[in-house]
């Protein structure tokens, strides 16, 4: 347990270029716990599941996905030439696996975007499905127990973000494959949870940049050196 602790895998503080990475290239080399080299029973186990013909064909059109999102590959020596956005990706591909009927589970904050993400994958053909956190009007007063001071807004029984529900409702609605938009940290957690249909993401909630995480990230050294700091 001790040794397990000790070497547990961390590829995010891998230093090793990225040519020399045991990960990429069979004759590679891997950092003091590097996965791919010392995890090889959690990596076979980890392959067995692609023996199941849902799971193996979704990864197949996952990885065909992924390689068309990149243009001209047919150059040599190759640069990589990014080219499709990512709803357009989440759209293609849907129609690789063939799906007719999508879910879309967004938050009120974003329900503008919502409203153009449906008119955008209808565009595409396809059926939508869409609810908003609030729908079922949740109180989080008598059903999660919130106090006056744990609202956003005092003094009124405030309805919560009900993930739980979206993901219900779009099971009950027979999505075959399910977008979050926008969802709360934590709520999207719940939905993951309890969905049926296999689920991406859209875009994220960042109610201080935009919806784009990586901008505080991006910024740590400068703008936001805070975040580095836990209870400043």
């Amino acid at each position: 347990m001790a040794e397990d602790k000790k070497r547990a895998a961390h590829c995010a503080q891998c230093d090793l270029d990225l040519f020399e990475r045991s990960c990429l290239f069979e004759s590679g080399k891997g950092a003091k716990g590097c996965p791919t080299l010392t995890r090889q029973d959690v990596v076979r186990a980890a392959n067995k599941a692609y023996e199941a013909p849902e799971t193996l064909e979704f990864a197949r059109q996952a990885s065909i996905q992924e390689s068309e999102c990149y243009a001209n590959r047919d150059q040599s020596p190759y640069v990589l030439q990014p080219c499709k956005t990512r709803i357009v990706e989440v759209a293609e591909f849907a129609q690789k696996m063939g799906y007719k009927r999508l879910g879309l589970a967004f938050c009120l904050g974003l329900m503008n975007e919502a409203k153009t993400v449906a008119e955008i994958f209808e565009a595409w053909g396809f059926e939508m499905v869409s609810v908003m956190c609030k729908a079922g009007r949740t109180s989080k007063k008598a059903v999660l127990g919130l106090e006056d001071d744990e609202m956003i807004y005092r003094g009124m029984d405030e309805p919560a973000c009900n993930p739980v529900f979206q993901a219900e409702l779009l099971n009950h609605e027979r999505t075959e494959f399910n977008i979050l938009l926008g969802l709360c940290v934590g709520h999207d957690s719940l939905f993951f949870q309890h969905a049926k249909a296999p689920t991406t993401v859209l875009a994220v909630k960042d109610r201080v940049t935009g919806h784009n995480p990586l901008a505080a990230v991006y910024g740590v050294s400068m703008y936001h050196q805070r975040i580095k700091i836990p209870g400043l």
